[in-house]
């Protein structure tokens, strides 16, 4: 079964844009990255969208559909209406390089800011031993694509441009619960996960969990337990004791 659907394409640049309407061809079983290669191929050639693998793990092809932030290759046109207008825009949250591409370098700069795993001392590799229930813990945060959709929806830095200096985001803090919840590392990253990637800020909407295409719980399973983590370390009066009387 095939339809003519109606599109709407942001295409512009960093100096600004607009969304320019297309009438193209659909076919049964295809994706809307389908749709954006045919526009490509017989409308506009010089279209700019950023893609991979087309199976939705690599995270390349993030944009926005009808103002959800999506995957094109795993967002099926079988989901609209052969009638309804599909509108694709690039993330909003991310700086404009042309049409669907973005300039995501800032999630780069927050990854470098967060101390990598660091292993006791005394281990080789090779030696490592974890409890299987501490490998699977920490493992659904390996699952991350690093399509940055989840930055992408997060409106504490989406409406909040001046927040970026001092907040990493959803992402990295499931990259630093994932760190912090490691057995064998030996990093302490609750004061930088509040004071430096601003997890005070994070107002736990779940917005990052519903929009996660590899389906991890951000908000339950990372950011709500480094909350947890952060005030007992900061305002646990046991543990404010403790750690007075440990330095003296």
């Amino acid at each position: 079964m095939s339809y003519d659907a109606t599109f709407q394409v942001w295409r512009g640049d960093e100096d600004g844009g607009a969304l320019e309407e297309f009438t193209v061809e659909v076919n049964e079983g295809e994706v809307v990255l389908d749709v954006i290669h045919r526009l490509q191929a017989t409308q506009t050639p010089d279209l700019a969208v950023r893609w991979n693998c087309k199976a939705g793990k690599c995270g390349s092809c993030s944009a926005e559909i009808n103002g959800r932030p999506k995957l094109l290759c795993m967002t099926r046109m079988s989901t609209f209406d052969p009638d309804e207008v599909v509108t694709v825009t690039p993330m909003r949250t991310f700086p404009v390089v042309r049409d669907l591409v973005t300039d995501v370098s800032y999630n780069y700069e927050k990854a470098r800011e967060i101390p990598s795993f660091t292993p006791p001392a005394d281990l080789k590799p090779g030696e490592y031993r974890m409890d299987q229930r501490d490998v699977e813990r920490s493992q659904e945060f390996r699952e991350c694509i690093e399509c940055f959709l989840c930055q992408d929806v997060c409106h504490v830095i989406r409406d909040h441009e001046d927040n970026k200096k001092n907040y990493a985001g959803p992402r990295f803090f499931i990259r630093i619960a994932e760190l912090e919840m490691h057995p064998l590392d030996q990093g302490d990253r609750r004061d930088l996960a509040q004071d430096e990637a601003g997890l005070g800020m994070c107002n736990i909407t779940k917005c990052c969990t519903e929009v996660c295409p590899a389906g991890i719980k951000i908000t339950d399973n990372a950011i709500i337990p480094m909350k947890e983590r952060v005030a007992g370390h900061r305002y646990d009066p046991i543990v404010w004791l403790g750690n007075k009387l440990f330095r003296r």
